[in-house]
């Protein structure tokens, strides 16, 4: 049996594709993480970022780590179904909380989230891992875009980082570099969206969106989440997010003081 919100068509998909659109799994938190998002617009944390890059217009506000201050972001984490649903997605018996990601373009906002994947930034590695991105605005060109099937590929897509462009680690051959999905024919996935809905994806998956070019703003929670084969890795730098003081050795499951069980069965 699977959660209510999704068929097994949901968890074969996202085993086969690494991405699934899942309707409504925060449309019970939306006006809560909505007041989450300006809680934290209101008072950044230390990774907050406007992605200021020259020549850009409007405003891009990223932020992420907040979860433990922003009391709702918690409630809505602990209150909606994700835990559940990521369970069956992963096909895993234990959902451990990583880190929320705040992602806000203002209206005319023209930069785009640069195509990447998630995982080489992180300190994780594992088959069961996934990321739930949910609007909490009505969106249709700003949505999600992923490229289907890309947790697959042999070599990791080069991290950089978005306003620079500069190589986020030394290349040393473990790479292949950024490539363009719309030029090279590759299966784009992306939904229009209604607020509370989300895209589940595995953090291998190549992803991106385009700019803001509407009227209204595209405000977006995202809650990242590992099952039970994550394992901490050492990375060739600091990571993003960096978890200063951490101290777990390659191998190890996540801290369970730092990243808590949401869900064992």
């Amino acid at each position: 049996m699977v959660h209510p919100l999704i068929t097994l068509e949901h968890v074969e998909q996202y085993q086969r594709d690494g991405v699934v659109l899942i309707r409504g799994l925060f449309a019970d938190q939306v006006e809560l993480l909505r007041a989450g998002v300006a809680a934290n617009m209101g008072n950044p944390g230390p990774y907050a970022s406007n992605n200021e890059k020259a020549g850009q217009t409007g405003r891009f506000f990223d932020d992420y780590c907040n979860w433990t201050r922003i009391p709702e972001f918690e409630q809505a984490i602990k209150e909606s179904p994700a835990a559940e649903v990521a369970a069956d997605l992963m096909k895993s018996t234990s959902v451990q909380m990583f880190h929320d990601h705040v992602l806000v373009k203002e209206p005319g906002t023209s930069m785009p989230t640069p195509w990447h994947q998630d995982g080489p930034y992180y300190f994780v590695e594992g088959q069961q891992t996934i990321s739930f991105w949910s609007p909490l605005d009505e969106v249709k060109e700003a949505a999600l875009r992923c490229v289907a099937g890309s947790h697959k590929w042999e070599k990791e897509v080069l991290p950089t980082r978005w306003v620079s462009e500069e190589d986020f680690f030394p290349d040393e051959g473990q790479y292949m570099p950024v490539p363009d999905p719309d030029a090279e024919g590759m299966k784009v996935l992306e939904y229009p969206m209604q607020p509370g809905d989300a895209v589940a994806f595995n953090y291998k998956i190549l992803h991106g969106a385009r700019g803001n070019t509407s009227s209204s703003r595209r405000r977006a929670f995202s809650l990242r989440l590992v099952g039970d084969d994550a394992r901490y890795v050492e990375r060739p730098g600091r990571t993003s997010p960096p978890f200063p003081g951490h101290d777990m050795q390659p191998g190890q499951r996540l801290r369970k003081d730092w990243f808590p069980v949401l869900l064992q069965r």
